[in-house]
């Protein structure tokens, strides 16, 4: 069943997708849309990259603005609208600070980013009719979907490139908690592994560790250990997809509740805790005010279930 996307997107193009043609990345993104439709509509025009005409073997890089036109596209679920009125309501209490030049949320589990891949409803999304007057919105890096915690949206397009800068400078930090399996070794203090992003037909990413991969480092700290699963701090120096996920993963320690890079029987022995969800959270952001200059640090407080989740891990 087909459904009309009856919106135009304005994506925010990450790291990761530099290099990428412009119409492998409308592939990816528009399941269920013919290849001939995404190849028209970049033909005729629809699709810009920084407000100019492309041509489909366009490669794209970090920065990039892509607007996406109103396209038919595959249906997963139907969104009522009193359930997205509801989650867009959900979306004022999770604001952690807004000034008139951006705006950091503390996004809970199981909601996209953004929208698009057959989601019709995102963050991004949201704060748009939560407020309708903002004439920019967008996201500065993204979470995933099941990943809960502080995320950053600019509401200037100047403060957009300088936030960007920041991160491509390295000089934004980011601090995520994460529950793994078994006891981490305290010297491991940091992973670096090459990663390399393959989607699959469905349109879905899965990464690996592979030389032909991009640079990729993340550092860990440990927070706290119990029985069989340890509690640590990680805080990637890179931006790539699924980055903390797939380091763990590779030094034996994959994160609880992973749907992609898990371990089943982990998770099974976590059930007892109340944990259903992958224990990921983007706890705290570092970065300089891109008007102000002054520092800024900002600290998203774990939900409800996984503060639970270690209470009885502790006893």
């Amino acid at each position: 069943m087909k459904i009309n996307h009856g919106i135009v997107q304005t994506i925010t193009i990450f790291g990761d997708h530099s290099g990428q043609r412009i119409d492998n990345f409308l592939l990816a993104r528009l399941k269920g849309v013919p290849k001939s439709m995404i190849y028209r509509i970049v033909r005729k025009g629809a699709v810009r990259v920084n407000k100019k005409r492309i041509k489909p073997e366009y490669k794209l890089t970090a920065g990039d603005l892509v607007r996406v036109p109103p396209v038919r596209i595959a249906e997963r679920k139907i969104i009522s609208a009193s359930t997205q009125l509801n989650k867009v309501a959900a979306l004022a209490n999770c604001i952690l600070h807004e000034d008139e030049h951006l705006l950091i949320l503390n996004k809970p589990s199981g909601t996209a980013a953004h929208g698009g891949s057959g989601l019709n409803f995102g963050v991004i999304e949201g704060l748009r009719l939560l407020r309708p007057d903002a004439r920019f919105l967008e996201l500065v890096h993204r979470l995933d979907r099941d990943t809960s915690g502080a995320l950053l949206v600019a509401k200037k397009r100047s403060v957009l490139r300088s936030l960007h800068e920041q991160l491509r400078m390295k000089r934004m930090q980011k601090y995520y908690l994460a529950l793994v399996r078994g006891k981490w070794k305290s010297d491991c203090k940091a992973v670096k592994a090459p990663l390399l992003t393959n989607i699959l037909h469905r349109g879905e990413r899965i990464v690996r560790v592979s030389s032909e991969g991009k640079l990729s480092e993340t550092r860990f700290t440990v927070e706290a250990g119990y029985e069989f699963a340890t509690l640590i701090k990680a805080s990637p120096i890179t931006g790539r997809t699924h980055q903390i996920r797939v380091h763990a993963l590779h030094v034996g320690h994959p994160i609880a509740f992973d749907d992609r890079y898990g371990d089943r029987e982990f998770d099974r022995r976590l059930l007892s805790s109340g944990l259903t969800r992958l224990f990921l959270h983007a706890l705290e952001l570092h970065f300089d005010h891109p008007t102000t200059g002054k520092p800024v640090r900002i600290k998203a407080p774990m939900d409800g279930e996984l503060c639970e989740c270690l209470q009885r891990l502790r006893h």
